[in-house]
C-alpha cells in the first residue's frame, strides 16, 4: 500500500478539514493538500524521477515538508529526510550516499548546501522552498497516486553508526504502516478534529507521527518559533486535541518554565516523549503539573518509534506498588513486535538477566541502504540487535540498563562518540582521546572529552574551533579533560567504564 494513499482517502472523507498550518495560520485543508500532492507528483515524474529514485529533504519544520513527503510517496518515489542541524560535510555525505537526483531545501540552508549539491555528481537540482522553481511544482499535472510494492523503501531514515558514518536505514511503505497502525493500538487515539504539534524535527520521530494524523484528517501545526514553550502553550490553548512528540529535554524545558504552572492543558490530549530516557523526577512532576497527559516510546530508527511503550495509564497509576520502577522503564512491547533480552550466543534470556535488546515485526527496517555487511550484523538470526542493553521482567518491562554502542543522547539527538573521536584525533595537537557522556539534568547527557596532548597542550578553544570545521555544533564536546593517558584493558581498548567513574567523581566534588 502506497503511504500517500492515507492522504487521498483523508481528503476525500473530510475535504474541509485543516491539514497543515504555521502556528496559528493556516496553510493548507485537506483538499488543497491532496491538489498539491498530486501536482508535486506528477512534477517530480515529468522532471525525469523515476519510481524508486531518491529525494532529500533538508529542511527545517514547514508545511511545505509534508507536501513533499507525500508528493515523493504519490509518485513512487523515496524520500530522504536529513537532520536540518547538519554540517555540510554531514549533509553532502547522505546526498551522496543516497543518490539522491533532488534536494529541497528551506531558505536558510541555501547558501550553505548551493556549493555541496554543486559538486555531486547524482544530485540534478536544488529546489528552495518559497521560490519560483518551489512553487512551480504545485502547477504539474495531476497524476494518479504510483502502483508501489509493500517492500518498496518510502523513507532513508539516516542513523548514525558506531563508525561515525550514518547509515541509511531502509523504511518500506509496509514498515510506516505498521509504526502507524503501532500508534493507533498502543500509544494514543485520535478523535475527529485533533491536532498534531510538531515542536521536534518532522525528519526524524515527528515526521514518522505525522502519518496517523493524515489518517485521521487531523491538523499538523508546525510551530513558528521552532521550540519555545510560549508558543507550544498558546498552541495547546487554540488547537483541540493537541499532542506532540517531544525529547525528554524538550519536556523538562516545559515544565521549567515560569508558566507552566498556570498553562490551561484543557486541550492538551498528549505528550509522546522518547529518544533518550526521561528522569523519574521530570516524569513525576509532569504528572502533578498537567495530569494523565505523558506516554512514553522507545524505538530506533531501524524500528521507528515502535519497540516498547509506557502508556498513560501506566505513568498515571501512582498508587501501583512497583510505580518507580515501571516509571524508570521503557514500557512494553508494541502489540506488533515481538521483543527479547539476548545473550551474545543469540539465546533469549529469562526475565530479569541482562543481554541486548532485539526486536523482530513488520515495522524492523528492510536493511541499510547501499550497505549488506551491516544489514547482515544488525538483522542476523532474523532479530534487529538494537545495541542496547536491558532486561525484561516479569510483567513484560523493558529497563534499559547501558548502551553496548557508547552512543550519546543529549536533547534526544544520538550522538556517536567515535565521530567525535575521530575528528579530534586530527588536530595536530591530540595525541589520543575518548569521549563519553556525562548525566545532565537538561539536556539527559553533555559530551565530554578526555585528551591526551600530543606535545603542546592545545587549548579548548582551538578544539572547539576544530570540530566545528568537520561536525554540527551540537556534537562537540562541553568540556576537555586533559589527562597524561587514557585507561586501557590489556587489549589496549580504552576502558570508558573508568572514564565516566572518574567524570562522576569530578562532579560531585
Amino acid at each position: 500500500m502506497n503511504l500517500a494513499a492515507l492522504l487521498i482517502r483523508a481528503a476525500r472523507a473530510r475535504p474541509d478539514n485543516l491539514a497543515l498550518a504555521r502556528g496559528l495560520a493556516p496553510h493548507a485543508d485537506y483538499r488543497m493538500l491532496a491538489d498539491r500532492v498530486q501536482a508535486i507528483g506528477g512534477s517530480l515524474r515529468g522532471a525525469g524521477l523515476k519510481p524508486g529514485d531518491r529525494v532529500a529533504l533538508a529542511m527545517k519544520n514547514c508545511p511545505e515538508f509534508i507536501e513533499l513527503l507525500y508528493g515523493i510517496w504519490h509518485a513512487g518515489l523515496c524520500a530522504v529526510p536529513v537532520n536540518a542541524r547538519l554540517h555540510p560535510n554531514e549533509f553532502a555525505y547522505i546526498f551522496r550516499n543516497s543518490g539522491a537526483r533532488l534536494a529541497a531545501v528551506t531558505p536558510d540552508l541555501a547558501d550553505t548546501l548551493a556549493p555541496v549539491c554543486d559538486v555531486l555528481p547524482d544530485l540534478e537540482r536544488m529546489i528552495v522552498t518559497g521560490e519560483a522553481e518551489f512553487r512551480a511544482l504545485y502547477a504539474g499535472e495531476r497524476i494518479g497516486l504510483a502502483d508501489v510494492a509493500p517492500t518498496d523503501n518510502a523513507w532513508l531514515f539516516y542513523t548514525s553508526g558506531t563508525t561515525g558514518r550514518p547509515k541509511g536505514a531502509a523504511l518500506s511503505h509496509r514498515n510506516l504502516l505498521h509504526c502507524t497502525l503501532g500508534y493507533f493500538s498502543d500509544v494514543d487515539e485520535i478523535a475527529e478534529g485533533d491536532a498534531v504539534l510538531h515542536p521536534a524535527p518532522l525528519s526524524h520521530g515527528s515526521g514518522c507521527y505525522n502519518i496517523p494524523h493524515v489518517a485521521r484528517a487531523s491538523p499538523q501545526v508546525v510551530l513558528e518559533s521552532g521550540f519555545d514553550p510560549e508558543e507550544i502553550f498558546a498552541l495547546i490553548r487554540h488547537y483541540k486535541g493537541s499532542s506532540f512528540f517531544a525529547a525528554p529535554t524538550m519536556v523538562k524545558r516545559l515544565i521549567d518554565h515560569p508558566a507552566a504552572g498556570n498553562v490551561d492543558v484543557t486541550n492538551l490530549r498528549s505528550i509522546v516523549y522518547g529518544g533518550g530516557p526521561m528522569y523519574v523526577a521530570d516524569a513525576k512532576r509532569a504528572f502533578d503539573l498537567w495530569g494523565a497527559k505523558l506516554i512514553q516510546i522507545y524505538g530506533q530508527g531501524e524500528c521507528p518509534m515502535t519497540i516498547t511503550s509506557l502508556r498513560r495509564e501506566e505513568i498515571a497509576d501512582v498508587g501501583h506498588p512497583r510505580y518507580e520502577e515501571r516509571l524508570a522503564s521503557a514500557g512494553r512491547a508494541f502489540s506488533n513486535v515481538e521483543v527479547r533480552i539476548a545473550d551474545s550466543e543469540e539465546r533469549t534470556l529469562p526475565p530479569g538477566e541482562v543481554g541486548e535488546i532485539q526486536v523482530r515485526g513488520e515495522v524492523v527496517m528492510n536493511g541499510y541502504w547501499r550497505n549488506p555487511e551491516a544489514t547482515a550484523a544488525a538483522l542476523r538470526g532474523g532479530w534487529l540487535h538494537t545495541g542496547d542493553v536491558g532486561i525484561v521482567d516479569e510483567e513484560g518491562y523493558v529497563t534499559l540498563k547501558d548502551r553496548s554502542k557508547d552512543m550519546i543522547i543529549s536533547g534526544g539527538v544520538n550522538i556517536y562518540p567515535r565521530e567525535i573521536e575521530e575528528a579530534l584525533l586530527t588536530h595536530p595537537q591530540v595525541s589520543e582521546v575518548a569521549v563519553i557522556g556525562r548525566p545532565d539534568p537538561e539536556w539527559g547527557e553533555t559530551v565530554i572529552a578526555y585528551v591526551v596532548a600530543g606535545g603542546t597542550r592545545p587549548a579548548p578553544e582551538a578544539l572547539d574551533r576544530h570540530c566545528l570545521d568537520c561536525m554540527a555544533r551540537f556534537k562537540r564536546p562541553k568540556a576537555y579533560r586533559f589527562v597524561e593517558t587514557l585507561p586501557k584493558n590489556n587489549y589496549g581498548k580504552v576502558v570508558k567504564t573508568e572514564l565516566r567513574d572518574l567524570e562522576a567523581r569530578r562532579t560531585h566534588h
